[in-house]
């Protein structure tokens, strides 16, 4: 599916970024905020299912919406209540004008996704789509149907991350991810940069995967800045810090070691 999609990640070099959405971009979980507002409680059950392992998140979501009653005002109110990092906005202009590709990679869903980014201002090829990966959703009466497109993993990753980062990625480096949740931790092994919070920053830790925690876009943007060379004293930093070698926990730009 990723190689049916235009892409700008050519052979072309320089950073590529890959973001994770919910948690990451938004400020806490879209797809929770539907669950917990509009669906059954047992959808919490499900989840439990996911989070020790039981069952992927591509099982995990399809059951989970399922148990959702809900009208697409009902909907749209629970969407258009979820804040965005207010430092997003900033962050993808200052990618496109330096000429970095932006991936949006999820398991959350495009429907939702595209509304949240249009209330941000966030345009071109995230909001329209050709930039996302993500599951897909559609509304028939009060019933929410996933679907998802990209090819199923071992894992049972509604979305594989892992899969596209190496699909997308051609040959551009560093591989530069964002994310904050246990579905990100597969994709923390193909990036040469991460950026982690959350349970992701905790499993990093727990597992000795070289990270750089960050609450906000910002820190993203002002780090990706000295890595281009765009800071002064940026050269040392990225030759510190990217290009040499194994680094202690912590350190911007290790190669993620596997668990």
């Amino acid at each position: 599916m990723a190689e049916q999609k235009q892409t700008e990640a050519s052979a072309a070099e320089g950073p590529i970024v890959f973001t994770d959405f919910d948690g990451t971009i938004t400020q806490f979980d879209a797809t929770d905020a539907i669950l917990a507002r509009l669906a059954h409680p047992s959808w919490q059950q499900v989840e439990q299912e996911w989070t020790s392992g039981s069952i992927g998140s591509r099982e995990c979501l399809a059951r989970q919406l399922a148990l959702v009653d809900a009208s697409t005002d009902e909907l749209h109110a629970v969407i258009d209540a979820i804040p965005v990092d207010p430092a997003f906005p900033s962050f993808y202009a200052f990618v496109r004008e330096h000429g970095i590709p932006i991936y949006v990679l999820s398991d959350g869903f495009d429907y939702v996704i595209a509304r949240i980014l249009k209330r941000a201002g966030v345009n071109g090829r995230l909001q329209n789509g050709i930039n996302l990966f993500s599951s897909a959703l559609r509304i028939e009466n009060r019933s929410l149907i996933p679907s998802f497109p990209h090819e199923p993993c071992e894992h049972g990753c509604a979305t594989c991350k892992a899969a596209l980062i190496r699909q997308l990625a051609q040959g551009r480096r560093p591989i530069i991810f964002l994310g904050d949740g246990l579905s990100d931790r597969f994709a923390v092994h193909e990036a040469d940069v991460v950026f982690a919070k959350r349970q992701l920053l905790a499993y990093c830790r727990e597992h000795g995967t070289a990270c750089h925690p960050f609450e906000t876009f910002a820190e993203v943007e002002k780090a990706v800045a000295k890595l281009i060379g765009q800071e002064a004293g940026s050269a040392d930093w990225v030759a510190r810090t990217c290009f040499a070698g194994p680094r202690p926990l912590g350190a911007i730009g290790e190669k993620s070691r596997r668990p």
